[in-house]
């Protein structure tokens, strides 16, 4: 598994690229639209989605699937859908239900992270860089349902800044991973 893991670093590192370029996106212009920020959210969900579903299905080199990244890549989907098709059918709706579902989003990855990086602490060194990215998804899911009302613009500074620093665990992870990869090729010739 962990030979696996290794070999994927790079979609670890896209997802930080794309994240950041996100919450860059979003911190420069504050005042986005309902439409427009759940947009963005959308596309970024569903990417994120379906990556965690191909990278669940591939699972193991021996065909089992990693049925917990199918499952949290399908929810990361139906996210997705939901905050594009609320913008465009109940916008004064949407609002309120795009931060439930992020926040909810982010709550559940958040766990899955954390279980992750408990699961992996014995095969690989720093999983806590996983482990903190996870805290981080939770404390931000719960920031936002603790005031769903503060209004838009801090709400998009508020996920931007989330974003970023989801990136740049992504990002530090993605490379941990490629010289962890690169340490157990060299051990292997």
């Amino acid at each position: 598994m962990l030979r696996v893991i290794c070999g994927r670093w790079w979609v670890l590192l896209l997802r930080g690229i794309v994240a950041i370029l996100l919450g860059i996106a979003m911190i420069a212009q504050p005042a986005i639209t309902l439409v427009a920020l759940a947009y963005m959210f959308a596309v970024f969900t569903a990417i994120d989605g379906v990556v965690a579903v191909i990278i669940g299905i591939r699972g193991e080199s021996d065909g089992t699937v990693w049925w917990t990244m199918v499952l949290l890549g399908v929810l990361a989907i139906i996210a997705g859908i939901t905050a594009a098709t609320l913008a465009l059918t109940r916008p004064g709706l949407a609002l309120y239900t795009l931060l439930v579902v992020i926040a909810a989003s982010a709550i559940v990855r958040g766990v899955f992270e954390i279980a992750a990086a408990i699961r992996l602490r014995k095969e690989i060194d720093d999983e806590w860089i996983l482990g903190l990215s996870g805290l981080l998804s939770i404390l931000f899911g719960a920031l936002i349902l603790a005031r769903p009302g503060a209004g838009i613009l801090a709400i998009a500074l508020l996920i931007g800044a989330y974003m970023l620093a989801l990136g740049v665990m992504a990002i530090a992870l993605s490379l941990r991973l490629r010289w962890l990869g690169n340490k157990l090729e060299a051990a292997a010739h």
